[in-house]
């Protein structure tokens, strides 16, 4: 059962001490959270899992929120769940063992080259008309282009430039980059252009790229949900979101011997910093090869 914020609200001022200001930037993080759990059809805090409140703060990611917002965020998560559990409303704090602030600083999940295969697999061969291809593209525009999601919710028809093999995103900071998008996708691209969206098109003013059935622009959650969906009918039991496909697209560049400052580029990361991470993930797979083959390990 949810409980009314406003009576942990209280409970910060009165038996935490703390002030109006703080209060009030839990009572956003929370609002922002209960919203995000019902958008997914999640309506009672006792049946909250761990993996929900890290898909939230990978969703927070996501939306370019900075670092120190996330750490907050995670904080207010905590602090929450203490005193759901104090007030005996949930069974136990599933986030006790979420003590650090840096959580969204762990190395990032990523798919391995065959899982991509599967995952990507999943739309090719369903017999509904016009959704599969639609979700095909979205789901190999994500991996070939390291989009965020949002990035792609917002692309335009004007987006994707067929005969430079280029999309034009909008980042953060409302900044625009250039990213190569690959023969496969374009070639999905041009068929779902062809045969699908003037289908689903009701108003011919609407520049949106990808449509629902309705004619209505995609948005973030629903693209979040095609993907869970996805993974879930691949088999693939990590805990997967829109962004795992973004790492995946940088981890398995640098694998194969691409420089750091063109994946940087290509993420639009303003910082090589931000980047860096990926550097990490890349000798965690040295060390595995190390471990498999060598005679020493």
């Amino acid at each position: 059962m949810m409980v009314p914020l406003h009576h942990f609200c209280g409970y910060l001022l009165a038996e935490r001490g703390l002030g109006r200001n703080s209060v009030a930037a839990y009572r956003t993080d929370l609002t922002d959270f209960i919203s995000w759990l019902g958008e997914r059809g999640q309506t009672r805090f006792d049946t909250v899992r761990r993996d929900q409140i890290l898909d939230f703060l990978a969703d927070c990611r996501d939306r370019s929120f900075e670092s120190a917002t996330l750490a907050r965020r995670l904080v207010s998560v905590k602090v929450f769940f203490h005193y759901l559990f104090r007030e005996r409303i949930v069974p136990a704090d599933i986030t006790d063992v979420m003590d650090s602030p840096k959580l969204w600083r762990i190395l990032p999940d990523q798919l391995s080259i065959q899982e991509v295969d599967r995952f990507l697999a999943v739309w090719q061969n369903r017999k509904e008309e016009h959704y599969p291809l639609r979700n095909r593209c979205i789901l190999e525009l994500l991996y070939a282009s390291g989009l965020r999601v949002s990035e792609c919710a917002s692309l335009t028809i004007g987006s994707v430039k067929f005969d430079e093999g280029i999309v034009r995103v909008r980042g953060k900071g409302n900044k625009e980059r250039i990213v190569p998008a690959g023969r496969t996708v374009l070639a999905l691209l041009e068929e779902y252009l062809r045969t699908v969206r003037p289908v689903f098109l009701k108003d011919p003013s609407v520049p949106n790229l990808f449509l629902s059935y309705r004619g209505k622009p995609l948005n973030r959650e629903w693209i979040w949900s095609l993907v869970k969906e996805t993974a879930r009918e691949a088999g693939i039991t990590k805990n997967i979101h829109p962004h795992t496909l973004r790492h995946s697209f940088a981890s398995h560049l640098l694998q194969n011997g691409a420089d750091l400052r063109v994946i940087q580029e290509m993420l639009g990361h303003a910082d090589i910093s931000t980047t860096q991470i990926y550097t990490h993930v890349d000798k965690l797979s040295l060390l595995d090869i190390h471990h498999k083959f060598h005679p020493r390990a």
